[in-house]
């Protein structure tokens, strides 16, 4: 395991010549980014990308690369519309913790106390036994991802019809309730519904439906009017198209004109779902890494926030990792993002300690560095998800740093 000093030399690099830094970054090492950029598209390791980096509160660079719709010569631009998947967990995250310091919610709360059918909650042992839960599903465990449920493609999911996208949220809810949970609560880390049901349990709580409060909470207070589950008629004409990885080959998998997102979805959960564009998203991010506040509104309390970029993991749970076998080392959960709380050059070896952020199916990215007051957020199209544009930008962009 190397020690990070890899960091310490990013920070204390020299700048060139007569070189004017721009909130403290450097313009040399920052148009590194083009030519890596379009390095992948020429290798079709992607289509198009977006590439916003924010520092000090202002933004440093902001570019678009290739393509939105490659089929009909469609320039990336500034405004483009992409699915941003899991990137709807933050929003989600966020509204239950507005909710929470009202004393709508609580932490500890278990989530049976909102949705009944999640109440005598037991754990498969083997293959038809199940034994009761040592305890109960909580909000807590749902916003950092122990409730319990197994992985989202586990085959009694399917056979339930839990993932049907034709069912609402709370038919969801019902379907899951009921069955039996993969493990104990609080005792794995597991990526699975644990957003979706947070959702339910923010409906239930308020008494109105997860998208009108998310409206009504989080989009259209922070300006993020280019943010929704449905994107309308008038503005799709920008929605990128979808691109699918089948043996190397980049092939068009969700076209912007006949896309599903165009249709009012049964479904609006707290899991995924959302289009954005890079600016709005980049409203949420610039309030969390502001400590809750944007354009001088309290959304949050600083200490809410620091929930939420700080690992909340028990001590037995080392590390997360999607997947039966992959561990993100050094990688831990707060009620809202994974963190970096531990270096280990196993995984993602130029963040530094502290890191938050996450992604989306479609390999969007973000990234916030509280230590160096960065945020970054890259968008593309590509399934299945690949973390190729991050891991490829991230040292080009803590290099620019200077001071």
């Amino acid at each position: 395991m190397m020690k990070p000093i890899l960091l310490l030399s990013t920070c204390l690099a020299l700048l060139a010549p007569g070189e004017k830094l721009t909130h403290g970054m450097s313009p040399t090492e920052l148009a590194k980014i083009a030519p890596a950029v379009e390095g992948l598209i020429q290798e079709d390791k992607l289509v198009g990308a977006s590439v916003l980096v924010i520092r000090h509160g202002k933004t440093v660079y902001f570019e678009q690369f290739g393509q939105r719709d490659r089929e009909q010569n469609l320039p990336m631009e500034a405004d483009t519309l992409f699915r941003i998947y899991s990137m709807t967990k933050g929003p989600a995250s966020a509204l239950a913790l507005m909710l929470c310091e009202e004393g709508t919610l609580s932490l500890d709360d278990p989530v049976s106390h909102y949705l009944p059918s999640f109440s005598e909650q037991t754990v498969t042992i083997e293959e038809g036994e199940t034994d009761p839960a040592r305890r109960a599903t909580t909000v807590r465990d749902l916003l950092r991802h122990t409730s319990g449920f197994g992985p989202g493609n586990s085959p009694q999911y399917r056979e339930q019809g839990v993932r049907n996208p034709q069912a609402t949220l709370s038919e969801m809810s019902e379907k899951l309730g009921p069955l039996p949970l993969a493990a104990h609560p609080g005792e794995q880390w597991v990526y699975s519904f644990s957003s979706d049901v947070l959702a339910a349990v923010i409906a239930s709580a308020a008494g109105k439906s997860f998208p009108e409060l998310l409206q009504e909470r989080v989009l259209t207070p922070l300006g993020m009017s280019n943010t929704f589950y449905q994107v309308p008629p008038d503005k799709a004409s920008r929605l990128s198209t979808l691109y699918r990885n089948k043996e190397g080959v980049l092939e068009p998998s969700d076209q912007a004109e006949t896309s599903n997102f165009l249709k009012d979805p049964a479904f609006k959960g707290g899991g995924s779902g959302l289009v954005s564009t890079i600016k709005d998203y980049a409203k949420f991010l610039q309030m969390i890494s502001n400590n809750g506040v944007y354009q001088g509104e309290r959304y949050l309390r600083a200490d809410t926030v620091e929930l939420m970029r700080t690992n909340q993991l028990p001590r037995a749970i080392p590390c997360i990792g999607i997947g039966q076998n992959q561990k993100r080392h050094g990688i831990g959960f707060g009620l809202g993002f994974s963190v970096k709380y531990l270096y280990d050059d196993r995984w993602d070896a130029a963040a530094p300690v502290g890191e938050y952020g996450w992604g989306g199916a479609a390999s969007t990215h973000y990234w916030l560095s509280p230590s160096h007051d960065l945020i970054v957020v890259t968008m593309e199209q590509t399934m299945p998800y690949t973390p190729l544009l991050e891991t490829t930008l991230k040292p080009i962009i803590y290099q620019a740093i200077k001071e």
